[in-house]
């Protein structure tokens, strides 16, 4: 229980450390330090765990026998509440609904926590198999984006002077997200979820409208309002649970009588979608985009959005073979297809990157939704490889930006003579995420493999979804590899930033040719299955693996010795060798671009039309079982 105790504290520490030295020596050196004990705290509680053997772990609980716990959680509340409405005392009369949804939800919940009608647990703490891979997700991938941050922050406000240097409360925000998210993965009583869970919503306010621009704090303040929808939802299952069902515990909870619990573990579904955002609430994460680079990779990879996924998981058992995870699955596999759509007509690199988040997030929610052994082995999948390569390119697009001035894809063209091991460090995340025998297609493979024992509708949404997922990734990554011409480097402005990425790029190939360590310590001991784990399975990507290293690594061995020549253009060259002699007689520049197709995937049409499927599947969830 020390480690679990540890992890959860231990990040307030340099929290409150940044929030008093802002010397970028004692930054740097509070981060290096405290990012290593994080990860090596993470690591050391696995090693514990799973020293009894694969397949032999058991779900421990921890009780707390002090009554002081709920009280502490109840001013945590009504702290967390007053913070809300003093971030909201600004805002103009017309948007005072936000402040109201605050007092709608925290009025109650405080009520019960002070009242002492909360019903009394024991057992607030537990660790199991899933808690442990978030908890190495959360120590490892997030104190490789914190690290990274150092030197990114540096540079962002080396472009933006106009903006405030508020860089240690930046980080102090990240590591308060630590704080949360491993108070939320390891707590067993859903009120301590639920004051983590609002913790991890005012992190994501405040990095959001870190710059202060007016953008900026519209999004902050869209962000704010959609998470305190999920909120209100949790909110009314804790008084649901405690009113009703008499118990505040998860795993009790999960053991009741399905008929009795399906309203307020739907409830926590919708808060977990929400958080997830899922459509419709996807434009939280979008207007994410507007702050700093690291906050977008935190926020898509390894904390915020995984909590959402978490929740529903953890639910999927109860929800199984009902009509409710039905609609759960049915607008998870509808988000998958429409965020993949959307992805395709975007050119800008987060904006990519974010519908791909929000879609391969869908395709967990559709797991959690059906919630038989084979969907929650491939979700829990899902989210390891998914976690990995997503920050790898998120501070990938984060430092191109920052030495090329754009994120455009159609910028990136040739990217690899002016930048070859960013340009190295993109393939290989982009290759995680959708090409054999990387881990999300191997992920992928598991979810078809399960949807199609089910005999529904939703395998042919996951290939469709797929295959224009396979769109815009192989168009991103011919872009980055089709030289024109040789371009100076602009990789000198790179410094400890390399420290996140080049152990993020290493992760991504390592989790892949591991992936049944993974599966047999890790997965298969909480769902009783191995659909991948045969050994023809396992020596088959291990060799696509050693054939698909070969050609990068054989690039940057000879790359001092590259011959450039000129292209053949059938004879229609003019003097200039990258030049071709036009229709009209001019010389044109030759170039490759790519097709965006927005007429068949526009971004307004199919968010109009995705989020009014989605709100009806919502209302029928929530008045059936909820309002009915």
């Amino acid at each position: 229980m020390f480690w679990i105790f540890f992890l959860i504290l231990f990040p307030l520490i340099p929290a409150l450390l940044l929030l008093v030295f802002k010397n970028p020596g004692a930054i740097k050196w509070i981060v290096l330090v405290s990012c290593a004990v994080i990860c090596s705290a993470a690591i050391i509680m696995t090693v514990n765990y799973l020293q009894t053997g694969p397949g032999k772990q058991q779900v421990l609980y921890f009780p707390i026998s002090s009554p002081m716990v709920d009280y502490l959680v109840g001013i945590g509340d009504i702290i967390l509440a007053l913070v809300f409405l003093f971030v909201c005392r600004r805002l103009p009369f017309k948007k005072l609904w936000i402040p109201l949804l605050v007092i709608l939800q925290y009025a109650p919940v405080i009520y019960y926590d002070l009242s002492g009608r909360v019903p009394e647990t024991t057992q607030y703490i537990f660790l199991d198999n899933l808690s442990i891979i978030m908890a190495l997700i959360i120590g490892i991938v997030g104190s490789l984006i914190t690290v990274y941050t150092i030197g990114y922050m540096r540079h962002y406000h080396e472009e933006h002077p106009e903006i405030p240097d508020r860089s240690n409360k930046f980080i102090a925000t990240i590591f308060l997200f630590f704080f949360a998210m491993y108070g939320i993965i390891f707590s067993n009583s859903i009120t301590w979820i639920y004051f983590f869970w609002e913790i991890t919503t005012l992190c994501s306010f405040i990095m959001i409208g870190y710059s202060r621009t007016e953008e900026a704090v519209h999004n902050a303040y869209r962000a704010l309002w959609m998470l305190l929808l999920g909120g209100l939802a949790y909110a009314c299952a804790i008084i649901y649970l405690s009113s009703s069902c008499g118990t505040i515990e998860l795993n009790t909870m999960l053991g009741m009588n399905q008929a009795l619990v399906m309203a307020p573990i739907l409830l926590i579904c919708f808060a977990g979608m929400n958080k997830a955002a899922q459509f419709p609430f996807s434009k939280w994460l979008l207007g994410a985009m507007v702050a700093p680079t690291p906050s977008s990779a935190l926020l898509h990879s390894s904390t915020m959005v995984k909590a959402g996924v978490y929740i529903c998981i953890r639910c999927a058992p109860a929800v199984r073979n009902t009509l409710g995870g039905d609609i759960v699955a049915l607008i998870g596999g509808i988000t998958f297809l429409a965020a993949s759509a959307i992805g395709i007509s975007r050119r800008d690199g987060k904006q990519v990157l974010a519908y791909s988040t929000i879609g391969n997030l869908g395709l967990i929610i559709l797991c959690a939704g059906i919630g038989t052994p084979l969907t929650l082995w491939a979700a829990v999948m899902l989210i390891i490889f998914h976690a990995v390569a997503k920050a790898l390119l998120f501070l990938g697009v984060g430092t191109i930006e920052q030495q090329t001035g754009s994120r455009d894809i159609e910028e990136m063209h040739g990217l690899i003579t002016k930048m070859p091991r960013m340009t190295l460090i993109m393939l290989i995340g982009i290759a995680g995420m959708f090409l054999a025998p990387f881990g999300m297609l191997i992920a992928k493979w598991a979810v078809l493999e399960a949807l199609a024992k089910e005999g529904s509708i939703f395998p042919v949404i996951v290939i469709f979804g797929g295959s224009m997922m396979l769109f815009f990734w192989a168009k991103w990554m011919g872009q980055l590899v089709a030289v024109i011409r040789p371009e100076p480097r602009k990789e000198e402005g790179i410094g400890i930033e390399w420290l996140g990425l080049w152990p993020l790029a290493i992760l991504t190939v390592l989790i892949c040719a591991f992936y049944w360590v993974v599966g047999i310590y890790a997965v298969e001991p909480l769902f009783g299955t191995d659909p991948l784990l045969s050994l023809i399975n396992i020596w088959m990507v291990l060799v696509m693996i050693v054939m698909m290293l070969m050609l990068p690594l054989g690039f940057l061995i000879h790359w001092k010795h590259l011959v450039h020549v000129e292209p053949y253009l059938c004879g229609a060259n003019v003097k200039d060798p990258h030049m071709f002699m036009g229709a009209l007689g001019k010389g044109r520049y030759w170039w490759f671009n790519n097709y965006y197709l927005n007429k068949y995937f526009n971004e307004k049409k199919v968010t109009f039309l995705t989020n009014t499927i989605t709100t009806v599947l919502l209302v029928i969830m929530l008045f059936r079982w909820c309002l009915g």
